[in-house]
């Protein structure tokens, strides 16, 4: 027998739960309360930065404590003779692996953070110390461990661990169940529901899977994708001591709703000299200058021209592409993940998404809540974003006087039940303006999309026979962005439903300064 006590035995049990568990969900403080019986302090369910979190730290210091002495009982035990089963083994290296993360987790925060002024010097003397720890705790002479946890992927995935952590934590602001919803999905699109199985593999297959984030316009998207790009697994080299690639360098993002097709195709794939018209030297596409790493962002998945969800979906199948005007093909080793705030269902409906393009990028999809559902469920939040941003903007210093006055401004302008239409964007430009101007005034957004008021103004008999077609092909080619193609679909020639397109209109419905293609 390993274990002395059933209570050992307990407590190893829940922080083997605890080692996998998504630290994100309720279930995180179970696994807390049943490793420290009488000694877990309450808390609020949900983790947040908004919170004061002063006695979960007191927890997770009394586990370390508790885990530190019975890794340390469990492991001389090993070491002269005991005969443990293989569920004891499995125990004792949960606890061991859980006991090494706490003894990196600070260092590891403050390279996450840039308070260390040499990281990868600091970095290869925190991996000498481990491989050190590692050994002692994880390489007892004759006895095999069911794992057979290799030093440098374990001290990879502790890196990406704390990583995840951090990005997650200190990003995605609320203590609502919306946002504590919110962060842990995007811990599980990093690691998926079972830590151990991506720990043993899946590490290095999670660049295979695209991920879909899903929501309002407002709502953070860009910042889930940034959290899930910074977070991936970086190898750890044990000879030249240092991670494979610098985490804050994988991230490239590429908004497609500010481009027309030409651009979209030459900033994904790159192109040729002589490729188009303009193109006069080569040049690498984001698919070729993102890192095997790396993560290429599009955001405004829904709005892409059906001929590049084409080519985009030989991507995803095959992992090739080739340049604008080129034949060679080439290699796309990176991950891709894509953003909407459109329905695509609807848009697959009315032909403008291809159904096979998405159901190659909805194998892992984030949706992200609305600003007033999160207030819906914790209106005290409204404060805490704020500060949030403030910090960002003005530091800390002067973060709670900002604070103050913006919270002052919406209770006695806009009221508490203000329903915050452009979300987290709105509220950062709240925090500008008063900060600016000592005021913030909403702009009017008529709750009509232009289809909608095309139909009104068609009822009320409003619009002469030019004015509907001008409208009508105008909204077409909004949505197409395409002269042939909305040409193809209202039957007509293509110059003239270029006459037809209004910039003014069109800049009205893409809320966007628009020009029509050539």
């Amino acid at each position: 027998m390993l274990f002395e006590s059933p209570l050992d035995r307990a407590f190893a049990i829940a922080i083997s739960r605890l080692a996998h568990c998504n630290p994100f969900l309720p279930e995180r403080m179970k696994c807390e309360r049943e490793a420290l019986g009488e000694e877990f302090t309450e808390l609020d369910v949900v983790w947040s930065v908004s919170k004061d979190w002063e006695g979960d730290r007191a927890n997770i210091r009394r586990i370390q404590t508790r885990a530190e002495s019975l890794s340390q009982q469990l492991r001389q035990r090993l070491a002269t003779g005991a005969s443990p089963t293989d569920d004891d083994l499995r125990l004792y290296e949960d606890l061991a692996a859980y006991l090494l993360y706490y003894r990196v987790k600070r260092v590891f925060q403050e390279v996450v953070n840039g308070s260390v002024a040499k990281p990868r010097e600091r970095i290869a003397e925190l991996y000498d110390q481990f491989a050190q720890d590692a050994a002692h705790f994880l390489a007892i002479p004759g006895v095999k461990l069911p794992s057979g946890y290799q030093t440098p992927h374990l001290f990879a995935i502790f890196f990406q661990i704390r990583r995840a952590f951090h990005h997650i934590f200190r990003n995605i602001v609320g203590s609502s169940m919306p946002a504590a919803r919110l962060r842990a999905s995007i811990w599980q699109s990093i690691f998926t529901h079972d830590m151990a199985r991506y720990r043993r593999l899946l590490f290095e297959r999670m660049h295979d899977l695209t991920t879909l984030i899903t929501g309002p316009s407002g709502t953070g998207k860009e910042l889930v994708a940034r959290a899930i790009a910074l977070s991936t697994y970086l190898p750890f080299d044990p000879k030249n001591r240092a991670f494979a690639d610098d985490f804050n360098d994988l991230f490239h993002p590429l908004n497609l709703s500010a481009m027309s097709p030409t651009l979209i195709e030459s900033e994904l794939f790159g192109h040729r000299r002589g490729a188009f018209t303009g193109a006069l030297e080569d040049r690498i596409g984001w698919l070729e200058a993102c890192q095997p790493l790396g993560t290429v962002f599009l955001d405004e998945i829904g709005e892409l021209d059906p001929t590049i969800q084409v080519k985009l979906l030989r991507v995803l199948q095959t992992r090739t592409y080739q340049r604008l005007g080129d034949t060679r093909t080439r290699e796309f080793k990176g991950k891709i993940i894509a953003a909407t705030n459109r329905d695509l269902s609807k848009e697959m409906a009315s032909g403008r998404f291809r159904s096979d393009f998405y159901y190659r990028i909805c194998s892992d999809i984030i949706a992200t809540p609305s600003l007033r559902d999160q207030l819906r469920e914790a209106s005290d939040d409204l404060r805490a974003m704020v500060l949030f941003i403030a910090r960002r903007i003005t530091g800390e210093e002067e973060a709670e006087q900002l604070a103050d006055e913006v919270d002052s401004w919406v209770a006695s302008h806009l009221g508490r039940n203000y329903p915050w239409p452009g979300n987290f964007r709105e509220l950062e430009q709240c925090v500008r303006n008063v900060l600016i101007r000592h005021e913030y005034h909403p702009q009017a957004i008529s709750s009509s999309d232009p289809g909608t008021q095309l139909v009104d103004a068609i009822n009320a008999g409003k619009l002469t026979a030019d004015d509907l077609l001008r409208r009508y092909c105008t909204l077409v080619y909004s949505r197409t962005r395409n002269l042939e193609e909305t040409a193809r679909r209202l039957a007509l020639d293509r110059r003239t439903v270029k006459s037809k397109v209004d910039p003014e209109i069109l800049s009205a419905v893409r809320g966007v300064a628009e020009m029509v293609e050539d």
